[in-house]
C-alpha cells in the first residue's frame, strides 16, 4: 500500500522540525564542552543560518525524496512477492534494499553535498567532501539503522513506517552533524584550539 499524502505533508513538516531539533542539540552541546566556548545562557545563542540549512534540506529537499523511496520501496516489494520468503521475507529485502542497493548511498551523498552547497561550496570541494566522508558515514548508517529499520518494517504499519524514521532521524542528524562537521566548521574549532591554549596559558601565569 502507498503512503497518503498526508502523510507526506506530514513528513515535510517533521522533516524541518527534526534536523533543526538535532542541528541545535549538537550544536549546544559544542558551546558547553569546548574550551574556549560560552557556557551558561551565551551558549544557547540561536545559529539561525544553521538551523535554516537543517530546515532546508529536511524540509525541502529530503522529505519529498524519502516519501517516493518509501512509496517506491513498498511497490517493489509487492512486484517481487516477498512474502514467498516466509513471514520475515518483506522486512529483510527492504532493508537490504534500503541499506545496501540505493537509499542509504543515495540520502548520506545528499546529505553532505546539500548541506555542503548550502555553505558556498564548489562542485570540487563538494567532490573532495563525499570522498573524505561517505564511507566512514556508510559504516555508521549501517550500524545505527539496520536494527531501526529491522524492527521498523516488521512491526510498523507501511503508512506511519516514515514517521519512525522522522522521529529516529533526530539522533542520526544530530550524529552526522557531529561526527562530520563541515570543512568550515572544522577550520573555526582548528582556530579555537591555539586561543583556548593561550588563554589557558596565560591564566596559569598570572596565577
Amino acid at each position: 500500500s502507498r503512503l497518503p499524502t498526508h502523510c507526506c505533508l506530514s513528513g515535510n513538516h517533521h522533516h524541518q522540525v527534526a534536523p533543526a531539533i538535532s542541528e541545535e542539540v549538537q550544536r549546544k552541546s559544542e558551546g558547553g564542552s569546548r574550551p574556549g566556548k560560552p557556557s551558561g545562557l551565551a551558549a544557547l545563542e540561536f545559529d539561525s543560518a544553521r538551523v535554516a540549512r537543517a530546515c532546508i534540506f529536511g524540509g525541502g529537499i529530503h522529505a519529498p525524496i524519502a516519501h517516493v523511496h518509501y512509496n517506491f520501496l513498498e511497490s517493489l516489494t509487492v512486484r517481487v512477492n516477498a512474502l514467498k520468503w516466509g513471514a520475515y521475507g518483506p522486512t529483510v529485502f527492504k532493508t537490504i534494499m534500503e541499506q545496501f542497493v540505493y537509499w542509504s548511498w543515495f540520502s548520506n551523498a545528499l546529505y553532505h553535498a546539500a548541506m555542503g552547497a548550502m555553505q558556498g561550496y564548489t562542485l570540487e570541494m563538494v567532490s573532495t567532501r563525499l570522498n573524505d566522508v561517505l564511507w566512514d558515514t556508510m559504516k555508521a548508517q549501517w550500524a545505527f539503522w539496520i536494527p531501526v529499520q529491522l524492527i521498523n518494517f516488521k512491526f510498523t504499519p507501511v503508512r506511519h513506517q516514515l514517521n519512525v524514521v522522522l522521529v529516529t532521524s533526530v539522533v542520526w542528524t544530530a550524529f552526522l552533524s557531529f561526527a562530520f562537521p563541515s570543512p568550515a566548521e572544522s577550520l573555526t574549532e582548528a582556530e579555537e584550539k591555539p586561543a583556548a591554549a593561550a588563554t589557558a596559558a596565560a591564566a596559569a601565569t598570572a596565577a
